[in-house]
């Protein structure tokens, strides 16, 4: 199943047994002042940023899907790449120079890169690109869909990119111009095809998916972005519609009350790049009225909650799981299969969307809980530490974690789809995952020093779709 098709399934209701204490967020920076941070998370997050130096096209900005499997060009990773740069420039494990030349040279490429309806021979249509490029061509890849999620991470990263690099140098002008070109032609309006809603995407070979964003899930920044256009803009009403299912994810079933979504991703992409802490929405202002304080920040800390809590419960029995090793959300996993194990009969799968109860194979990815930093560090770092104490170098390399370890796969007589059985560990995933990766990196940051949310809360552009989004308090009225 894929990220698309997942979005449209049911919600699973998360399970949270008494005692287990909700995360918090205590001690994060809110005007670019730093928190003291653990030496193991700084390594991760450094070794982590060094994968994207690694496997990135210095030339180009054309950062593969997965590495070290030969792989096409994620665009979304394109956009984690970009945001990552001014990290290492902030940490001091790149020199700005070199960020620059590098983004630079990224934003000059999507900028050139032929669009137009054709099935082949281009990078994108009315200004959105295609989910995966050939690395080759940085064309098209096969007959992916033109993406407006992954369209919408790109450009989050280009418009970072640009309030970072706020120099008179002509290449930061540059870098400034030709971001917001490539915003500014995005004809959101085109993608509104069923009333005040936006399509996930289109083929040149069949139309529209038939799929809208229509849940709650990391589709927030696609309706920010398209909102906030001043060239080609949709209606606030389509924000209204947005959110007026959410009674259909919100869950307090044994678990902390809050907009529901199984995979921890939905949780963190939007938030990679906006700061909701204090920030809400109608919907919201209705919601804190009955709960003092709660934000989409809020919901986030507390579907954290819900995942640990979920672990403990383990109600699958799967190996492995407790508060502190914990982690559901689109990932790799070992092929789809059963397998009977221990007497029980157990399915996995390879790719898909994994959450409390939806998908659960007992396949662990590590974004899941450390790019969640800003919502429980202290929990995330207990995390952290326990994966690298249990399962070490199994799981932990010199580019930080592999996208995904099963420590209930111990052996396997059959074909694996991905990855292979690590002694003494389970089975572990072969490759690292830019989209996986990136939200590592970028979450640390923001927890850390306020780095991404302290440049973008100045960004013309998403502060725009906040505002006609109806969304009003804390920094945005400042």
């Amino acid at each position: 199943m894929d990220r698309r098709r997942f979005l449209l399934a049911s919600t699973a209701v998360a399970f949270a047994p008494a005692g287990l204490s909700a995360c918090g967020s205590l001690g994060l920076p809110m005007s670019g002042g730093a928190i003291r941070l653990d030496p193991e998370v700084d390594e991760l997050q450094r070794r982590t940023f060094d994968w994207f130096v690694h496997v990135t096209d210095r030339e180009r900005g054309l950062t593969p899907d997965r590495w070290p499997a030969d792989s096409f060009c994620s665009v979304a990773a394109v956009g984690f790449a970009l945001t990552c740069w001014p990290v290492g420039v902030e940490r001091g494990w790149m020199s700005r120079d070199e960020a620059r030349t590098r983004t630079l040279n990224t934003v000059r490429f999507f900028h050139d890169a032929p669009q137009g309806p054709e099935a082949t021979g281009v990078a994108g249509h009315k200004g959105f690109f295609y989910h995966f490029l050939d690395r080759r061509t940085g064309h098209r890849y096969g007959r992916v869909e033109l993406s407006t999620v992954d369209t919408a991470l790109l450009v989050a990263g280009m418009l970072f990119a640009a309030r970072f690099f706020d120099g008179d140098d002509a290449e930061e002008a540059e870098i400034r111009r030709l971001s917001q070109a490539i915003y500014d032609r995005i004809e959101w309006d085109w993608v509104v095809i069923r009333p005040r809603r936006i399509s996930m995407g289109w083929h040149p070979e069949t139309g529209f998916i038939p799929a809208d964003w229509h849940v709650y899930n990391e589709g927030m920044l696609v309706l920010l972005l398209a909102i906030g256009s001043t060239t080609h803009p949709v209606p606030p009403a389509v924000w209204d519609e947005w959110c007026s299912v959410y009674d259909q994810s919100w869950s307090d079933t044994r678990g902390p009350a809050h907009l529901h979504f199984p995979p921890m991703f939905g949780h963190q992409y939007s938030h990679m790049f906006v700061d909701y802490r204090g920030i809400r929405d109608a919907w919201m202002r209705a919601k804190s009225a009955e709960i003092e304080g709660f934000d989409y920040f809020e919901n986030s800390v507390r579907a954290v909650a819900a995942q640990r809590a979920y672990a403990v419960a383990n109600p699958g029995g799967w190996d492995g799981y407790s508060a502190e090793v914990w982690g559901l959300t689109a990932c790799d996993g070992p092929g789809d299969f059963k397998q009977v194990i221990d007497a029980r009969e157990r399915e996995f799968f390879s790719y898909s969307a994994r959450g409390p109860g939806d998908r659960d194979d007992g396949t662990i990815a590590p974004t899941a809980a450390l790019a969640s930093y800003p919502f429980a560090p202290a929990e995330v770092t207990a995390t952290l530490k326990a994966m690298k104490s249990r399962y070490g170098a199994g799981i932990y390399t010199q580019w930080g974690f592999l996208d995904s370890f099963n420590p209930t796969l111990t052996e396997r007589e059959g074909r694996l789809q991905h990855g292979r059985i690590v002694p003494g560990v389970g089975w572990v995933d072969s490759d690292y995952l830019g989209i996986d990766q990136g939200p590592i990196v970028i979450m640390i940051e923001n927890g850390r020093s306020d780095l991404v949310w302290r440049h973008m809360r100045g960004e013309p552009n998403v502060t725009r779709g906040l505002k006609r989004a109806g969304f009003s308090g804390g920094w945005l009225d400042a």
